[in-house]
């Protein structure tokens, strides 16, 4: 492989403008296939498997109407409550938005209030008729009793006078005539009974919808529905975007309009202020540490160009690829903090080597081959942790996975191409004009290297380890959860929208839960209300539900759907726990078949699964840590410290997030307005990037004390010339890699500030605490048992050597003694 990259490089070099032209024809050809072929994002996620979608899936058959995305409008009076005029301006509104292609249908919020006022004006008057007809009843039972007395009367006296056979004809006939009369009453009596029992089942479906309001109890709230023909895989971003275009146009004098994150779950806000400002932060250490402009920008420029090409690629798959709206973002994360940092290895080694008097496209191709060969290895690990994704089973978290790895394949390609052709472009400029005058003189002799402290090296370790441990706490109680409009930036229609529901309707109206009830058998349409009052009383008697009110039936009468509004939000633990207990009713009187879905039901189950993929996830990221340490460094003990630093970093990395995004600490300087639970997938997606990470930095630090022992310096010492000549570019690369995270943490999309927040301070943690200090620590207190191998597997492992040093040894480099490390001197 080092001699592969050798010749590439010097390639690269030579024919440089061939290169970079080749790229920029990429980069187009990937910006295009975007623009042809993009597809929608998706705000939400889903898994195949859980019993949101199994429902689903019945719904799909049984009630297709209820599948499709559903969007909320919410319009409010600036002052007072909303006149008639307004009134009848949002209908309009609302009616040409249901004229969109793709719109299955609207909900007007005042169309709805008045059915409900007149059900609710129906049913006073249809008892006020019932009680009428009971009275009408009664005097017509008083009129029968009567008639009934008299007739016995009359009876009784023709007895007396020994006339009643005479009369028995007609005394007959006057009682079959009462008997007639009591019976026609008592047919109207159980025809009232009958109206009077549909309307206390009306009324009680009523009263149990009573808090399930589309306007405001002061009438200066309305929330509009709009329900889409596809679900939120399949709606495709021109369908939001006219509608998004209807809304805002609307200009409605005296209403304010926000509308729900169905509508506007797009790229925008793939890159904004803070992510600028972390590239920005990128550049002025390239600056700091080059002091000079043009190797300062190289690696900005190749960053970029592996990212235009990597995320641009990716997304011209969404159209055949479910794909959340988050996936570019981690692509464009990766992507420039590997892409800048990779660059940045093969630039110091090539500039290390040219002061050192080395022929420039020599000195390309060496850099090439050597640090060029560390990063294609450094740049697989994260590949392969970032492919291991798949093996949680989740899809949504796998193609997260794939356009990662793909956009750190491409980064690693665009270092190993670029950089080189760069390079050669700039030749000796790649070095400051004070440097150029002392190409080729010898270096000053290295200063002695001492053996670290015992007791100072293993304080600050233990002061290290501890002080990780206690940051790793709150990781403890970490609650996983999806966001909702409440995570999203303050200024955004989205967040506006879910803060006035939560105001005025309660919190609950945003996430309301759907109830699927399977009958054993079909239901008659004469028994369903009867049915639905029955459900409904259950439900309603379970602790934290609102309101409830049925949905809609199927047409064979076997499935029904319930809106369940809860009495907390989408994300929060009583929301959570009233899902778990509406499907524990299953089966409902023993013989009713419950399901739980919706947004709420679906993020619960998501987050579960996401949950009980973390252990599995774990260990095969801990697995593939040993291994590719084994084969690296050819020790046992390196490779386990390696991995516990891991581990290490990683909780604590995970504790700062549930503190900061769960707990609310710190939260105005990182702006998080509404504390909840940790992003479902930022746990495991944190796990894999910096797992990949750690071992880079693992990789360009011991590989040095690894290369001076093999040289017969004793362990102790090769500790410290190892950290000595990789600690200088670990630390430039991993402060740029946390800029450009840590920019991410103040995006406008509320799902990327935690996993940025969570990789910018996993990196700080494990770079700087866990591989200078703790690592360095362990390594000297174990001294030369840190290197032992048995012999047995020394002989099958491979030698894999990394650094390039057979190449190094082919084409060494003037004035210079044997590299250690990551070619950094």
């Amino acid at each position: 492989m080092a001699q592969l990259l050798y010749r590439i490089g010097r390639f690269a070099a030579r024919r440089a403008w061939l290169v970079l032209s080749g790229w920029i024809l990429v980069l187009a050809l990937a910006g295009g296939a975007f623009l042809a072929f993009g597809g929608t994002l998706a705000q939400s996620f889903s898994i195949p498997g859980t019993e949101t979608e199994r429902v689903n899936d019945r719904l799909a058959d049984a009630l297709p109407d209820l599948t499709g995305a559903t969007a909320s409008v919410v319009f409010s009076a600036e002052d007072g409550s909303l006149d008639a005029g307004q009134e009848a301006r949002i209908a309009e509104v609302m009616d040409e938005v249901a004229e969109v292609e793709g719109v299955a249908g609207v909900v007007d919020p005042f169309a709805t209030e008045t059915q409900r006022t007149e059900q609710a004006a129906q049913l006073d008057a249809g008892r006020a008729q019932l009680d009428a007809g009971r009275e009408q009843l009664d005097a017509a039972q008083a009129q029968l009793d009567a008639g009934q007395a008299q007739l016995d009367a009359a009876i009784a006296q023709a007895q007396a006078a020994g006339v009643a056979e005479q009369a028995a004809a007609q005394f007959a006939a006057q009682q079959a005539q009462l008997d007639a009369g009591r019976a026609e009453i008592a047919q109207n009596r159980a025809t009232l009974d009958e109206q009077s029992a549909a309307l206390s089942d009306g009324a009680a479906l009523l009263d149990a919808a009573a808090e399930i309001r589309t306007v405001s109890a002061d009438g200066g709230t309305a929330i509009g529905t709009i329900m889409f023909d596809d679900d939120m895989f399949t709606l495709a971003p021109e369908v939001k975007s006219e509608v998004a275009a209807l809304l805002d146009d609307a200009g409605i004098p005296g209403v304010t309009l926000d509308y729900s994150s169905t509508i506007t779950s797009t790229v925008e806000g793939l890159i904004g202020p803070g992510e600028i400002v972390g590239v920005l932060i990128a550049a002025l250490v390239l600056l700091l540490m080059m002091r000079a402009l043009l190797p300062a920008v190289t690696p900005l420029i190749s960053s970029v160009i592996g990212v235009g090409v990597g995320v641009a690629g990716s997304l011209a798959f969404s159209d055949v690829v479910d794909m959340a709206s988050v996936t570019p973002v981690l692509g464009v994360m990766l992507g420039l903090a590997v892409g800048i940092d990779y660059s940045l290895f093969i630039l110091n080694r090539h500039r290390k080597q040219v002061l050192a008097g080395m022929d420039l496209q020599e000195s390309i191709g060496l850099a090439n081959g050597t640090a060029g060969n560390a990063v294609v290895f450094a740049g697989s690990t994260v590949i392969v942790a970032l492919v291991a994704l798949l093996v949680t089973g989740i899809p949504f978290l796998g193609v997260m996975g794939i356009v990662g790895a793909a956009c750190v394949l491409i980064a690693v390609l665009v270092s190993i191409t670029v950089t080189p052709a760069l390079l050669g472009l700039m030749k000796v400029r790649v070095l400051r004009r004070g440097l150029r005058d002392r190409i080729g003189h010898p270096d000053h002799a290295p200063a002695e290297i001492h053996p670290m402290r015992t007791g100072r090296t293993l304080g600050a370790a233990a002061l290290a380890i501890i002080a990780l441990l206690v940051i790793a706490i709150p990781a403890l109680s970490m609650r996983l959860g999806l966001p909702d409009g409440s995570s999203e930036a303050t200024d955004t229609t989205q967040y506006q929208a879910y803060k006035t529901v939560t105001e005025q309707f309660g919190p609950g109206q945003n996430g309301p839960i759907l109830v699927v009830a399977e009958m054993p058998q079909p239901v008659s349409e004469d028994e369903r209300v009867r049915t639905q009052v029955d459900v409904v009383e259950q439900l309603m008697a379970q602790d934290g539900v609102v309101a409830v009110a049925p949905a809609a039936v199927s047409e064979d009468g076997a499935v029904f759907a319930f809106q369940v509004l809860p009495e907390d939000g989408p994300s929060s633990a009583g929301t959570e726990a009233l899902v778990h207990e509406l499907r524990a009713l299953s089966p409902l009187n023993g013989e009713i078949e419950l399901g739980v879905a919706g947004q709420a039901s679906g993020n619960i189950d998501v987050s579960e699964k996401l949950a009980d993929a973390l252990p599995i996830y774990l260990v095969v990221v801990v697995g593939l840590s040993l291994i590719i340490m084994v084969v690296v460094f050819r020790s046992l003990l390196v490779p386990v410290i390696a991995t516990a630093g891991y581990v290490l970093s990683l909780f604590a990395a995970l504790g700062a997030v549930t503190a900061i995004y769960q707990w609310g600490w710190l939260a105005d300087v990182f702006g998080v307005h509404d504390p909840g639970p940790v992003l479902s997938f930022a746990p495991i997606i944190i796990m894999g990037v910096l797992f990949g990470l750690a071992m880079d930095y693992q990789l360009f630090l011991v590989s040095g004390m690894r290369e001076a022992y093999v040289h017969g310096m004793s362990a102790r010492r090769s500790v410290v010339a190892g950290l000595r000549n990789g600690r200088a570019v670990v630390t430039a690369a991993a402060i740029i890699m946390a800029a450009v995270f840590g920019g991410f943490v103040f995006s406008h999309l509320g799902m990327v500030r935690p996993l940025g927040f969570g990789l910018a301070i996993g990196v700080l943690f494990d770079a700087f605490v866990v591989r200078m200090v703790i690592v360095p620590a362990l390594m000297h207190l174990f001294g030369d048992k840190a290197w032992w191998l048995p012999r047995w597997l020394d002989r099958i492992i491979p030698d894999v050597d990394v650094e390039g040093a057979a190449l190094e040894r082919a084409h060494p480099v003037p004035h210079s003694e044997p590299v250690l490390g990551s070619g950094v001197r």
